[in-house]
């Protein structure tokens, strides 16, 4: 078995231990909001960017003792927007690491099959010269593999928080949680990636969304490669081909790609529910 095959497991098997660290008996999230020292609690805004700057916080200590455990030291990015999250170094062999983000996302409340997809990560300088330091803890080729922490999640119905309301550490239980039903997951970064940037006008790459293909390691590229995928995100948005109108077209399409490179574009995993074919 691989070195990455074997933390793979390990760290499955990790994430599969951890729903009672962050959750009570009812699925709702134990972090109920922030205390001051009159033991005044503060509800926590539902904003998704401080849902996941808590739970990464909530996580942590057990992340490290799960490291300790299996020989593996951790190194924190440096800056906030350094890749990755947490680079795990093997004790006994240095040059061994892997590159762990956390991915956290809600549950689309129209339809629980769909989640609001993450971002993987840059395909810009660090990604495409593999020696590169800019923005990365270590060079992208040092990595023996790429992995996402995910947690999904459901909301709290806005209805039921008060974020203006202050609570009594007597009363904790009384405090609605704002996320709830956590589904923790590993997954190989390459495996749950679309074909489509991940937000706005960043060089990020985005996930699929459909909760089933992301959690079994369904995306767009699994079943053509992680070259393909590299290759693709490396030369996303740059190619020129001339289409069927007789016009200069980027190619910024998995199929347009895959054709154009002469593979097998049966091997395209398709987005569910319409998002795209």
């Amino acid at each position: 078995m691989s070195e990455k095959d074997n933390f793979k497991i390990l760290l499955k098997e990790f994430a599969s231990t951890i729903t009672e660290h962050l959750s009570s008996g009812d699925g709702q999230w134990t972090v109920k909001g922030f205390i001051d020292i009159y033991k005044n609690v503060y509800t926590i805004s539902s904003d998704t960017k401080i849902v996941s700057k808590i739970l990464e916080i909530h996580l942590f200590p057990k992340i490290l003792t799960f490291a300790e455990q299996i020989g593996y030291k951790i190194v924190l990015a440096d800056h906030q927007n350094y890749y990755p999250d947490l680079t795990f170094i093997k004790k006994s062999d240095e040059k061994i690491k892997f590159a762990v983000d956390f991915k956290t996302t809600y549950r689309k409340p129209e339809n629980k099959n769909l989640c609001n997809g993450f971002t993987l990560g840059s395909h810009g300088e660090y990604f495409i010269n593999r020696e590169n330091k800019k923005n990365i803890q270590f060079p992208y080729g040092e990595y023996n593999g790429h992995f996402c922490f995910g947690i999904i999640y459901d909301r709290a119905d806005g209805s039921t928080i008060d974020e203006t309301k202050v609570y009594k550490v007597d009363n904790l239980q009384s405090i609605v949680s704002v996320v709830k039903n956590f589904q923790f997951f590993v997954v190989e970064k390459w495996k749950i990636a679309s074909d489509r940037g991940g937000s706005g006008n960043t060089a990020n790459i985005g996930s699929i969304v459909y909760i089933k293909d992301i959690i079994e390691e369904n995306g767009m590229f699994s079943r053509l490669g992680e070259k393909w995928f590299d290759d693709y995100w490396i030369n996303y948005n740059k190619i020129t081909i001339i289409n069927d109108a007789g016009k200069p077209e980027k190619i910024n399409n998995l199929y347009k790609f895959v054709k154009y490179r002469g593979g097998d574009v049966s091997l395209i995993i398709q987005k569910h529910n319409g998002v795209k074919k």
